[in-house]
């Protein structure tokens, strides 16, 4: 996928992919994946997600990467912070206390940009990428994280063919295809999401389940 694609939709606000409140998975099961308070938290296409103030909150440092420069600058005045600018490699970071985001292409980056990731938090990233870069994602990530560190997968899945994404649907096929050879996969729970969703509805889909994973690097 172009990334001129998501800088269009944020450039014309078109994103309904932004949750207006916290996810109720990460906060039911993200202490699932170990991490400790000083703890560094990666969140990958992390946009201006109101997840990443809340894992801040919980003690840990946040890591958001974001193709988008209107998203960096569009979550830090929403948050009222006064975020300090400066280069990290190819990225331009922009931090306020313990959170910061790189801005820039998320499959450019290395653990020198990184630094120490003991946990990663996904709900919208993989679901956000078409078939053909999903593998790429997936050994990106497996590059990034040293063995045993976990991380919080949210998916969705809705009936091939009904809709055209993003976002798209990502089975548990799908998953255990692209990530067995470098994650180990626990299914945490599913929520039926489509009595909820009008918009997918009015787009022709039928059903609509998320599906939230713990994937522990091998």
């Amino acid at each position: 996928m172009n990334p001129d694609f998501w800088h269009q939709r944020w450039r014309d606000n078109q994103i309904g992919f932004h949750q207006p409140q916290v996810n109720p998975v990460l906060v039911k099961f993200f202490s699932r994946t170990g991490a400790a308070p000083g703890d560094k938290v990666l969140v990958p296409l992390c946009g201006k997600s109101l997840d990443m103030p809340w894992l801040q909150q919980q003690g840990h440092q946040v890591l958001g990467i974001e193709l988008s420069s209107i998203a960096v600058a569009d979550f830090f005045k929403e948050q009222g912070r006064q975020a300090c600018t400066t280069r990290v490699g190819d990225y331009e970071s922009s931090r306020s206390g313990d959170i910061e985001i790189l801005c820039g292409d998320f499959f450019g980056l290395t653990r020198e940009e990184t630094g120490e990731i003991a946990a990663v938090y996904d709900r919208a990233a993989l679901i956000a990428l078409p078939p053909e870069m999903r593998q790429a994602y997936i050994n990106k990530l497996a590059e990034l994280v040293p063995t045993g560190v976990n991380m919080l997968l949210i998916t969705i899945e809705y009936p091939a063919g009904e809709m055209q994404g993003p976002p798209f649907s990502v089975s548990e096929d799908e998953l255990q295809t692209l990530c067995s050879n470098q994650f180990t996969i626990s299914l945490l729970g599913t929520h039926d999401v489509l009595a909820a969703e009008s918009r997918f509805r009015e787009r022709g889909l039928t059903a609509m389940q998320d599906k939230f994973y713990l994937l522990q690097r091998r």
